[in-house]
């Protein structure tokens, strides 16, 4: 693990893992059992990186991210602050692979909003853009942009609602486009596809 001038403060790097040269690893972050993180990685602080995981070269985390076990994270993938990614989901960086071509210059970026969840299982297709605090349900296959804040389910996935910031599914719009969150109170505007906030209570908390 020949990385330690790249590597900031209070890191924790398993004994099992595999950390190439070059890397940036952000101060508090853990990284655990069997992953391989490739060079020109760059991770920042305080995430959270499970079992068995694969970081691909260039790729780029955020703070505050938390990828969980056996996450495949492809050259091309961007993930914005605290981002969740949940076990065994994947992203893709080819459309059209085969194992006897070589289509390294053809990789397709996917970049993902600050505070988006993906649940168990998700496919991400490359070359899309996934909105902030989107919450995309477990076995999901994303094949197009995601808005923010947008529920998306089902193979190919489509948006069946909203999802609030806290991550609870917000209620249908009321008059004037206006939803509000009943777990914690946050309020929404609704326009067309597009949903924006009004009044969000964890930016008192979590800015």
């Amino acid at each position: 693990m020949p990385v330690e001038h790249a590597i900031g403060n209070d890191v924790f790097v398993h004994e099992s893992a595999y950390v190439d040269e070059p890397c940036e690893i952000g101060e508090g972050t853990k990284i655990w059992h069997f992953t391989h993180v490739m060079k020109n990685c760059r991770i920042g602080r305080k995430c959270n990186i499970g079992q068995n995981v694969v970081v691909s070269p260039d790729v780029t985390i955020g703070d505050g991210c938390k990828i969980q076990n056996n996450v495949s994270l492809y050259t091309g993938v961007v993930l914005e602050d605290f981002v969740f990614c949940g076990p065994s989901m994947v992203f893709t960086n080819v459309v059209n692979p085969r194992s006897e071509i070589n289509r390294r210059n053809e990789y397709r970026q996917t970049r993902v909003g600050r505070g988006t969840t993906f649940g168990a299982n998700c496919t991400v297709v490359c070359g899309h853009d996934i909105g902030k605090y989107a919450f995309v349900a477990a076995g999901a296959v994303v094949t197009k942009n995601v808005p923010d804040y947008a529920l998306m389910l089902g193979v190919p996935a489509r948006r069946v609602g909203w999802a609030c910031r806290c991550g609870d599914r917000l209620p249908a719009a009321g008059a004037g486009g206006r939803t509000f969150c009943s777990s914690c109170g946050n309020e929404y505007h609704e326009q067309g596809e597009n949903l924006s906030p009004v009044r969000e209570v964890q930016d008192r908390v979590n800015p």
